[in-house]
Parts: C-alpha cells; sequence; structure tokens
C-alpha cells in the first residue's frame, strides 16, 4: 500500500489520506470535489473500517459529510437542507457518500447521536472547513453527555443480532468497537474509533478475527466461533450500562454548552450565507 499524507497549511490540520492508497485518494478527491459544488462541506469523514481500524483490501470508502446549507434553503415553506446518500464504483473504488445539513448534525449531538460526534470528533477528516471545524469541536465535546449510551449501546446490540443471523468477523468487530467505543466515551469523555487502541487496553485480543476480516468483508463465521464470541459480546455491551453509573460525563448536556453551541450556528450561518 502506497501511503500519503496531505497537511493543510492554514491551520496545520492533518486531512488524513495516509490511510488511503495513492489510487483510492485520488479518486476520492475527484469525486469529493464535484459534491464541493453542490454543498458545502463543513467536514469529510472517512468512518466504518478504515476509521475502525481494520479496513480490507475491498473495503469501501464510507466517507460521511456535514454541510452547511444556505439559509434561504432552510427558511422557506419548503425546506431544502440538501442531504445526500449515494452509493457508486468509480474508476474500480466503491464510495458510500452520505451528508447531512448541520443544524440536524446538531441536534442529534445534543441528543447523543455517535454518527454525527464521530464525524465532527473523529480522527480520519479527508477534506474541511477548517477554520469552522476546529472552533467547533470544544463546543461539541462541552455537550457530551451520557446520552451517548443509546446511542451505542442501541447499535452495538442491534448489530449482535445480525451478527446471528449471519456470523461474520466483520459483523463481530463492528459489535465489539460500537461497544468499546461507548465505553472508553463515558468513562473518560474521549471519543476513540480505532478498535486496535481500544482492545489494547480493554481487550479482547482481536488478532484472529481481524485477519480472517481483512481477508475479505464476507469472511464468514462457524456457530462454533460465534458461540465462542457471544459472552465476549455480551460482557462488552454490558460493560457500558456499568459505565454510565460512574460516567466522567454529566447526565445531559449543560444549559450553557447548548447556548454556546446555538450562538455559534447562528454566527457560522450569517458568515457564510
Amino acid at each position: 500500500m502506497v501511503l500519503i499524507a496531505k497537511m493543510n497549511e492554514q491551520a496545520d490540520f492533518p486531512l488524513r489520506h495516509d490511510v488511503l492508497t495513492e489510487h483510492q485518494a485520488r479518486v476520492a478527491r475527484d469525486y469529493l470535489a464535484r459534491r464541493a459544488g453542490e454543498r458545502h462541506h463543513l467536514v469529510i469523514y472517512l468512518s466504518g473500517a478504515h476509521a475502525y481500524g481494520f479496513p480490507s483490501p475491498d473495503s469501501d470508502l464510507d466517507l460521511k459529510s456535514v454541510h452547511i446549507a444556505r439559509t434561504s434553503d432552510l427558511v422557506g415553506l419548503v425546506p431544502r437542507p440538501g442531504g445526500a446518500e449515494v452509493m457508486l464504483v468509480e474508476d474500480g473504488v466503491e464510495i458510500d457518500y452520505g451528508s447531512n445539513e448541520l443544524g440536524e448534525v446538531l441536534r442529534g449531538v445534543l441528543k447523543g447521536n455517535g454518527n454525527y460526534l464521530e464525524r465532527l470528533l473523529g480522527e480520519l477528516v479527508i477534506e474541511a472547513d477548517v477554520p469552522r471545524l476546529l472552533a467547533l469541536r470544544p463546543l461539541v465535546k462541552a455537550t457530551l453527555s451520557r446520552r451517548v449510551v443509546r446511542h451505542y449501546g442501541g447499535f452495538a446490540s442491534s448489530q449482535l443480532k445480525a451478527a446471528e443471523v449471519a456470523p461474520t468477523a466483520k459483523k463481530v468487530l463492528y459489535v465489539l468497537r460500537t461497544a468499546r467505543t461507548g465505553y472508553h466515551l463515558l468513562r473518560t469523555g474521549e471519543l476513540v474509533t480505532d478498535l486496535n487502541q481500544l482492545a489494547a487496553e480493554y481487550g479482547p485480543d482481536i488478532t484472529d478475527l481481524k485477519a480472517r476480516k481483512q481477508s475479505g468483508e464476507r469472511a464468514t463465521l462457524s456457530s462454533d466461533e460465534l458461540g465462542h464470541w457471544r459472552g465476549v459480546l455480551d460482557r462488552a455491551i454490558a460493560d457500558m450500562g456499568g459505565a454510565v453509573i460512574t460516567s466522567v460525563l454529566p447526565e445531559e448536556p449543560t444549559g450553557a454548552s447548548i447556548t454556546a453551541l446555538e450562538d455559534w450556528l447562528k454566527q457560522t450561518r450569517k458568515e457564510l450565507w
């Protein structure tokens, strides 16, 4: 794999193309340049297996974006926030692109929506309106609360059900990643999505499971293998329940943090449009 890195000179903010091959990075840049003509991206985040630390050679590029719609598109009789969901193959690279409007995303952040939190706070940012993202991040962190357990606990449980129906190494890894991200966030207030880091601190050993997944996206597990992992997965999900009680995060976002976030949103809309 050819590794490349890109640095934004304005803010010395690392835009992470280093987890992509040179070909993948070029395809992603070309594709996103065209999407930039349709909406103003605040951030484009590389989610999925790349963010979770176990991409396979055939993993798609899971490009999840937050964009800022024109104010005139939001205040009419029929609001047009301009969201998008697109799956396609471009020059041999599978792309799963999705974008949600900033106001919707920040309302989700207050509810503890992990998908939106990861877009705004995650490490694998490949394109961004850097000054605005840097200004927003501390405001988002200030709103973190124990509400995140609803997302991470619920998502891990639903992924576990999917793994029971059709067991694959990928599905088991996704349950572990989701559960451990939620657990660590509740314990420390820090968002970490890379299962390699999380497993090194909390377990379990994922070496064999990761090797199976990296041999192909659809690498299956036998019923005996799933049985071995089932107890591990149950405990990982249960750990989140215990972490809620002693979490460093408040029960709900504070009034001051909500006000600061809303003030930033209003000011950003005024500045941009």
